[in-house]
């Protein structure tokens, strides 16, 4: 009677990802970046006398509630392997339609319907082009940045919309609650929607795994072009909702508002964490990078730093935080080789 050798009978263990769960916690993008936000809030006390009151806090949330209810869609399209730079374009001409509509005499509940159907409108175009004739989402929306924002210089050129509803200013002015913004509230109920969405819904592993493979996707019954539709779709409604915040806060509308604004928000949700090749990134991630994009900015602000100083280090944000996950990959290659 032969014998197998005992080798034979051993379970083969397949070693876990290394750490602990609570190690791996305290390495990720996310709790680096909660450190950062910290660091820069402590500078920013010491460096200013003004920015612990709370006033001024409240207002620093105007630094970034508006791009950053843009970022959770953005978020969404990027992590799918897509984009739109078109974002801020939207908001221009969502912006110049309410203008026009309250010129007309439309009370405020008519403008914002207006600016909400705008957007999507926008986002609709954007996705019947990628989604429906699959054309490269970053061709199609820079088209249609310069195409959205042109139609707002046409209607406009040097003049200026204004006039509008006193009660339409509560949307970008106003308080829910003591120093809570209407914007601020707004903003953490969207953060919540979002988080929900991508994270605890069947929709939301479609995303991640269209970003991961696309072709494995559909060959899986993801309806890909269908869920990317709707991303687009969702992306042009956030920022028809973020044209009729800024609308309201600065109670005037011209075709260069939001100038600017797709390269911020980009470079939120990929300081966010999001990978910019898709099929990785939180909400959560978002959150805070839009934190701390808010709290640099206000600080900046405080110590009478000029603006152009403030677009050459988003600038240089956006390159870093893109360079880091790239070079940290190439570093461990050759590592292992």
């Amino acid at each position: 009677m032969s014998t197998v050798p005992a080798t034979h009978h051993e379970k083969r263990i397949i070693p876990d990802r290394l750490g602990t769960p609570f190690t791996r916690t305290l390495a990720s993008w996310e709790v680096l970046l909660l450190g950062v936000a910290i660091l820069i809030f402590v500078f920013n006390s010491i460096a200013s006398p003004y920015f612990l009151d709370v006033w001024n806090l409240s207002d620093a949330t105007y630094n970034f509630t508006e791009k950053a209810m843009i970022a959770f869609a953005m978020a969404l399209l990027i992590i799918a392997g897509e984009i739109d730079l078109s974002v801020a374009a939207i908001i221009a001409l969502a912006s110049t339609a309410m203008g026009a509509a309250a010129q007309a005499g439309v009370d405020t509940v008519g403008l914002v319907a207006i600016g909400l159907c705008v957007g999507l409108l926008c986002g609709l175009f954007n996705g019947l082009l990628v989604s429906v004739l699959k054309l490269p989402s970053i061709v199609v929306t820079i088209g249609t940045m310069s195409l959205f924002r042109g139609i707002s210089y046409i209607a406009l050129g040097d003049q200026a919309y204004g006039n509008y509803p006193a009660d339409f200013a509560f949307f970008g002015q106003g308080y829910v609650v003591w120093v809570f913004t209407f914007e601020f509230v707004l903003f953490v109920v969207l953060a919540v929607v979002f988080a929900i969405l991508l994270h605890a819904t069947n929709f939301g592993r479609q995303v991640y795994t269209i970003g991961n493979n696309d072709f494995a996707a559909r060959f899986s019954g993801i309806p890909v072009e269908r869920v990317k539709f709707i991303l687009f779709l969702l992306t042009g409604l956030m920022s028809g909702i973020a044209s009729v915040c800024l609308t309201s806060r600065l109670g005037s509308t011209r075709p260069s508002i939001a100038q600017g604004w797709e390269l911020e928000v980009v470079t939120m949700v990929v300081l966010g964490g999001v990978s910019i090749l898709g099929g990785s990134g939180t909400i959560g991630g978002v959150v805070i990078a839009a934190f701390v994009m808010g709290l640099v900015t206000f600080g900046l602000g405080l110590l009478n730093v000029p603006g152009i100083v403030m677009s050459i280090f988003i600038g240089l944000l956006l390159i870093i935080t893109i360079a880091i996950p790239i070079i940290v990959r190439r570093i461990k290659t050759m590592s292992s080789k």
